[in-house]
């Protein structure tokens, strides 16, 4: 059973199939059709050998004048051609291995408004360099580099302005802010986890840290339960929201009105923080990635 999971921020995505068949749609996610591939009578199935589809590693696109290149990824899994737009890095195809690139490259090229709207809105990713402004637990903190090579990332209050203190070379600087921020949020989300075990009844076995480019968390039946440690950056209300709703998971492993009452049992007040995430999470996504 796939582990349910929270995303993040409904990542951006179109999709069309290579076969005319019907599926419930995803949430976030547009379906166009496509015409029903010619099969041709049963002989030429039988006795006609199919070559191989060879995939082109990225595509071309011209969006404003400038051109833009996709990664072509092909999927045994998948069943429709999907264009999506990650938080990070270039717009990805994704494409059937069963598919054709002539079909695959006619849904790109008519998809190329879609893209060019969402390229617009994406927030530009914020790396961990000295000066930079990152939020903590929902404050804005500045990085400052101590300079010293020793030495823990402290957080700091100069003259009203927060700061994190960061020692290290700047080569090593964002690896050890990462390293002490994942820590913080691994502390903030067990013990919120612990909370919401204890009022479902449920036991949690293990929680871990993940850097996912598309999800806050996800469950597995054994009782682990992700997270995305970017979530220490978001107001602690968020941070909660999806502890309860991983927590929640152990309880009903879908997203059934059943899982959502759940939830709500665990955290009564999850829709404030459950809206700020939708809001807020392609910008908090964008914090220590290199773009």
């Amino acid at each position: 059973m796939p582990s349910p999971r929270i995303g993040a921020t409904e990542r951006d995505e179109l999709r069309t199939h290579p076969r005319s068949q019907r599926m419930a749609p995803r949430k976030g996610a547009i379906f166009v059709r496509a015409a029903p591939a010619n099969r041709g009578n049963d002989r030429d199935m039988i006795f006609s050998k199919k070559r191989p589809q060879r995939w082109p590693e990225t595509a071309s696109l011209e969006i404003g004048g400038r051109p833009v290149a996709v990664s072509v990824r092909v999927s045994s899994r998948a069943r429709s051609y999907r264009l999506s737009l990650p938080h990070v890095g270039p717009p990805v195809l994704t494409v059937p291995a069963t598919g054709r690139w002539p079909d695959a490259e006619g849904f790109l090229i008519r998809q190329t408004g879609w893209l060019a709207l969402r390229m617009g809105r994406r927030a530009e990713p914020v790396g961990f360099a000295d000066g930079a402004v990152i939020p903590l637990r929902g404050v804005p903190h500045r990085i400052v580099a101590t300079g010293k090579l020793r030495g823990v990332v402290t957080p700091n209050d100069a003259e009203g302005e927060r700061q994190l203190l960061v020692p290290g070379a700047p080569e090593h600087m964002a690896r050890r802010l990462c390293d002490w921020l994942k820590v913080q949020a691994a502390q903030d989300l067990e013990a919120r986890c612990a909370v919401h075990a204890a009022t479902l009844g449920v036991t949690v076995k293990a929680i871990a840290m993940r850097s996912q480019a598309t999800r806050w968390g996800s469950c597995s039946s054994t009782g682990r339960l992700n997270f995305n440690w970017r979530l220490v950056m978001a107001p602690p209300d968020v941070l909660d929201y999806v502890a309860a709703h991983e927590v929640a998971h152990l309880v009903e492993m879908n997203h059934s009105p059943a899982f959502w009452r759940a939830c709500k049992r665990a955290m009564p007040g999850m829709d404030e923080g459950r809206t700020w995430l939708k809001a807020n999470g392609t910008v908090l996504m964008g914090y220590g990635a290199e773009g």
